[in-house]
């Protein structure tokens, strides 16, 4: 029998989550049945997805998540002793999982793709699902054209330092929001955004003047909040916004939400397409994603940066730096 340990939340969370919101439980796996794998995890994601979907679920259950681990012992025939999957078992250091009744987002698990000597810790970043986000929520939605001016906030996060990154390689000229001076430097002297401004110092509504004065074609929204309806203000006729995600309000009372000036008369009398987006509408055609953003990776047309914590321990400490944006690119746990 092994012995496993598990994330499990006991209670809603209640602005940032505190560490009493979760225990963790130890508890012994039972034997493998036909068809399933022993999986002893590597590596663990933490992301802001975490947080958002809290509210979704009713307390207590198994904190979920992408990782990264190798298989320990199988009774299916496709996946040997030794091979890496991802998994979606989430803040765990052994899982028991069937990769015969994988498909959802919720229970998925497929062999890590063929990195082609590239670290595994890109199963959780660029070739992964926070890969695919970039990937999809920028090209499927956005549709950038050469020549275009694409915005991004959240730059220096795991999906926004990709869009940015994939935006340069479709030809468009970037421009990025984050939160600090060294992540602009990140951004501009590493990753080759055009500009890139650090939001809490920056007048939003001026840079962009400066900075854009052709108007925005493509935004990406990583953030929500006041900053994104600046942003809208200054589009181009028929511009195209993939809102991704709103980290900006994750922690606040969903009853207290905060004001932000109005959209709907720049996005009616400029006529702009502003679509959401959950990314497993893409799932069967990660595996195309993953070639293009490998390629790209080994051509060094993408660059990565992967904010490391260690220990099984320190799950929770990583989850509240990253919405705190303490990292800068991927947050990932080695255990």
């Amino acid at each position: 029998m092994v012995k496993a340990r598990k994330y499990v939340v006991k209670r809603q969370f209640d602005g940032v989550p505190k560490r009493d919101d979760f225990e963790i439980v130890q508890y012994e796996l039972p034997s493998l049945r036909n068809g399933e794998i022993l999986v002893k995890t590597e590596w663990v994601s933490v992301d802001p997805y975490q947080r958002a979907y809290n509210r979704k679920y009713p307390t207590p259950y198994d904190q979920f998540g992408f990782l990264v681990g190798v298989v320990e012992d199988t009774k299916n025939p496709k996946y040997s002793i030794g091979t890496r999957v991802v998994t979606h078992k989430g803040w765990c250091d052994y899982s028991i999982v069937n990769p015969n009744e994988s498909s959802t987002m919720i229970n998925i698990v497929y062999k890590l793709p063929e990195l082609k000597g590239l670290s595994p810790i890109h199963g959780l970043s660029s070739v992964g699902m926070v890969g695919v986000t970039a990937y999809f929520g920028l090209l499927e939605i956005c549709q950038p054209k050469a020549g275009e001016t694409v915005v991004v906030t959240g730059a220096a996060g795991a999906v926004g330092s990709l869009v940015g990154q994939i935006a340069k390689i479709k030809g468009c000229r970037v421009i990025g929001f984050a939160g600090s001076d060294d992540k602009v430097d990140w951004l501009q002297n590493t990753l080759g955004f055009d500009k890139a401004y650090n939001y809490k110092t920056a007048n939003i509504n001026e840079t962009l003047k400066i900075a854009a004065p052709n108007g925005v074609d493509c935004y990406f929204d990583n953030v929500g909040g006041e900053i994104s309806s600046i942003i809208m203000s200054h589009m181009n006729h028929f511009g195209r916004v993939s809102v991704c995600g709103s980290i900006s309000a994750y922690n606040d009372d969903v009853s207290q939400l905060p004001r932000v000036p109005l959209l709907q008369f720049d996005i009616t009398m400029k006529q702009l397409k502003v679509e959401g987006f959950l990314v497993h509408r893409w799932l069967t055609r990660w595996s195309e994603a993953f070639v293009d953003l490998t390629k790209w990776l080994l051509e060094g047309k993408l660059k990565t940066n992967e904010h490391i914590t260690e220990g099984f321990d320190k799950i929770y400490d990583a989850f509240i730096g990253m919405l705190a944006g303490e990292n800068t690119g991927k947050a990932v746990v080695k255990i």
